[in-house]
């Protein structure tokens, strides 16, 4: 089976760390470039990749899987919203799953990264353009809504609802049978025991709102 060529979109770190799940992958993927509306950073590398120009340049490649390497606590919604503006069907968006991640079957939505050590423990469905990063946990009967970014060594316990494009901080863990919010942020270390109303930042042990302050 010839791999098929790769680009992604966002020159960051996120790139770097789905570039390493990537080359374990020799045989799914080729990646021949990135694109980034930066243009300081035409003309580089990331980890040996070019960055080949603004994601207008992608009408250049249209054999290319496309995946999304762009996340921010600060703007939840990134990933998503450039998904739309890109608005590719469902077949050129590459779904990424390290070797070391553990799926149990689930159904993956078009476009999603599980990174290294991500465990899901039973079979359920997750959203589109997820990001997982190394180690996350995703339990019995939760629901991932598209967009939804977990920072490594995010858990969810089971029968959680997260809506879409909420982020959820590193170490943040979630309580069983509760809803988080589209759009929520859930601050790093987090311990959520109650529900996160849609849009609102949520830091703390127990976690709660946050007025004006960083995550």
């Amino acid at each position: 089976m010839t791999a098929r060529p790769l680009l992604f979109i966002g020159a960051g770190g996120l790139t770097r760390e789905t570039l390493a799940a990537v080359r374990l992958l020799p045989e799914a993927w080729d990646p021949i470039g990135a694109l980034d509306d930066s243009t300081a950073l035409h003309g580089t590398l990331v980890d040996g990749v070019p960055v080949l120009g603004g994601l207008d340049s992608l009408a250049d490649h249209p054999d290319a899987a496309v995946v999304l390497c762009i996340a921010s606590a600060r703007r939840s919604l990134v990933r998503l919203s450039v998904a739309r503006r890109l608005d590719l069907p469902d077949e050129r968006w590459a779904t990424i799953v390290h070797p070391a991640a553990v799926t149990s079957g689930a159904s993956l939505g078009a476009g999603t990264v599980l990174l290294a050590g991500v465990v899901i423990t039973t079979p359920l469905s997750i959203g589109k353009h997820v990001v997982a990063m190394p180690h996350v946990l995703i339990t019995h009967d939760d629901e991932v809504s598209d967009g939804v970014t977990f920072a490594g060594r995010a858990s969810l316990a089971g029968s959680v609802h997260v809506g879409e494009a909420a982020y959820l901080g590193q170490g943040a863990m979630v309580r069983e049978g509760l809803k988080i919010g589209a759009g929520a942020v859930i601050g790093m270390g987090a311990v959520v025991l109650q529900d996160v109303p849609a849009g609102e930042t949520w830091a703390g042990v127990p976690a709660r709102p946050l007025r004006g302050e960083s995550a």
